[in-house]
């Protein structure tokens, strides 16, 4: 019995010493958090800064955020002008993590308005997504060399997942009518989407959150809406659905939908991952712009009343002219 209860003691001290020696990752985004879970199996302990839900954009660092980034291993980051507050946080929390940036690697679209300033939402091209992995297995078995099989086969598992989700995306696009595949958002967070599955994308603000709206935008977006016949608009996970409501009242079409850009979703959401996020968001889009807009329904609905009109006209008609041609051979 004290030989079991001695086992026992040395198995948990055994395990507590195990879970003390995990190495911990920090991700900025809940997007990047979520692939590094994936890959990780539960080798490491993986954090994220921005809550799930929150705008990266405008993200003011806590106290709890600095100790968070100053106990860690490693430390990822988007990069392209999407996370402004981080060096600060980094330099404050007095970390000896390494950072690395998961867009390494990637070609990024580039702001025809401001030089220098890059789109920094390349993850919502599932097929970048791929990028996204590739940095964080070879940061996660850098940091972790013992457990590098375990890594490589997770990502060759998670690999196979996205290039599915991509082919999935492009399939069902496919079954938007053409003139309506134009996707009106927020914020100008889908370019890369866009890009790589044939969207027209347009948005009241600009890539980042941390702007105004301007009365140009507004004229702007209405012409489109009016050209394209677009019947929906989308709202955003992280940003005050108000001026996209606004809009789309003045123009009498829908609101189509939630999409999630910069944040996954909490675990009732329908976009808890990475992969639910980007698959959420395509069918809401396949979904809302698939439809005939309000103003096409009542277009066809007065088409059919004047072709009833004329149906019942062209009958009495008949009926009349059947009648006079009775009493004239009567007579």
């Amino acid at each position: 019995m004290k030989k079991i209860g001695l086992f026992l003691i040395i198995s948990l001290f055994t395990l507590s010493l195990f879970a003390q020696e995990k190495k911990t990752v920090v991700a900025t985004a809940s997007m990047m958090a979520d692939m590094a879970k994936n890959i990780a199996g539960g080798m490491v302990n993986v954090e994220c800064i921005v809550p799930i839900g929150g705008d990266p954009h405008l993200h003011e660092p806590t106290p709890r955020d600095a100790q968070m980034v100053n106990r860690a291993d490693l430390i990822i980051k988007n990069g392209l002008t999407f996370e402004g507050w981080l060096n600060e946080l980094i330099e404050n929390s007095g970390t000896k993590a390494k950072t690395i940036r998961v867009t390494e690697g990637i070609q990024p679209i580039q702001s025809i308005e401001y030089e220098n300033s890059a789109d920094p939402h390349a993850w919502m091209d599932a097929s970048l997504g791929l990028t996204y992995i590739k940095n964080i297995k070879d940061a996660l078995s850098e940091l972790d060399p013992d457990n590098a099989d375990i890594y490589a086969f997770n990502y060759g598992v998670y690999k196979t997942q996205l290039e599915d989700l991509d082919k999935y995306i492009k399939t069902e696009i496919q079954k938007i009518p053409a003139q309506k595949r134009v996707l009106i958002t927020s914020h100008d967070a889908f370019q890369y989407y866009g890009r790589a599955y044939g969207i027209q994308l347009e948005a009241i603000l600009g890539t980042s959150t941390d702007a105004e709206a301007q009365t140009s935008d507004i004229i702007r977006l209405n012409k489109v809406i009016k050209s394209n016949k677009v019947p929906a608009l989308f709202i955003e996970s992280t940003i005050n659905p108000k001026l996209l409501k606004q809009l789309a009242k003045d123009n009498d079409i829908e609101i189509g939908g939630q999409l999630y850009a910069d944040s996954i979703g909490d675990e009732e959401s329908p976009a808890p991952t990475y992969i639910d996020m980007l698959k959420h968001n395509t069918d809401v889009m396949v979904a809302a712009l698939s439809r005939e807009s309000s103003r096409e329904k009542a277009l066809t609905a007065d088409g059919e009343t004047g072709s009833n009109w004329l149906l019942w006209g062209i009958i009495a008609g008949l009926l009349i002219g059947g009648f006079v041609l009775m009493v004239k051979m009567q007579d």
